[in-house]
């Protein structure tokens, strides 16, 4: 039985065609160009290279670069006003309604970046909490112990929660304990990843029903 959901934040509480990612990219990429002392365009390519092997690029800093200042980091990349580009958004707020289960955001972002995105949206009401990169010690999603920190604060189990996000390696880390994750897939990028995908968020809610359909058709037999 689904008893809760747990959203991405960032390019699935939003569209990737605003911006958002695209600014975090830049910002991130000349912070590492800096503290590598290198070109952009270098830190670029290192960065896609190392980050792989980990959940985000804090991590790798700070294991393979001995980087000690993760709050210069999030304040370099998180700047105020970032959410410029974000505008308010009331048929994500329908969507969300329609969706009997408590809920709640789980990114590899600070919180302050989180508050301003669904500020923005007009969406912070929807939901209980929000579970950012501080909460997880600093190493977040993909890892198994992220998500299980996450869920037993959040009071659900692995198999009665669907977790939904736009990156394939986070949704299959979170299969990879039990659970139910659904890849967001807005253009269509990731036909061979073999998750259950959806292309924008309005079609959660009838992919839930039929989840809970199914489940009660189970627990007849």
């Amino acid at each position: 039985m689904l008893r809760y959901l747990l959203l991405d934040l960032d390019n699935t509480l939003y569209a990737d065609e605003l911006g958002m990612e695209r600014d975090i990219l830049r910002r991130m990429n000349e912070f590492v160009a800096k503290a590598l002392g290198c070109s952009p365009t270098q830190a670029r390519e290192i960065r896609h290279e190392r980050v792989r092997h980990y959940g985000t690029t804090l991590e790798w800093l700070m294991a393979e670069k001995g980087f000690s200042d993760p709050e210069g980091f999030f304040a370099a990349i998180h700047p105020e006003g970032e959410e410029y580009c974000i505008k308010s958004d009331p048929r994500l707020g329908s969507i969300l309604d329609s969706i009997d289960l408590p809920k709640a955001v789980f990114t590899n972002s600070p919180r302050e970046h989180a508050e301003r995105v669904l500020r923005k949206l007009g969406v912070g009401d929807r939901f209980e909490a929000v579970y950012d990169i501080r909460f997880c010690g600093l190493k977040g999603k993909p890892r198994a112990d992220a998500f299980q920190s996450v869920l037993a604060a959040c009071g659900a189990k692995p198999e009665e929660t669907i977790f939904v996000d736009d990156l394939p390696k986070y949704v299959q880390g979170f299969l990879a304990i039990g659970g139910l994750g659904i890849l967001l897939d807005e253009h269509g990028r990731h036909g061979d990843s073999g998750i259950r995908r959806i292309h924008s968020l309005a079609e959660l809610p009838d992919l839930l029903a039929e989840e809970a359909a199914a489940a009660s058709q189970l627990s007849l037999f």
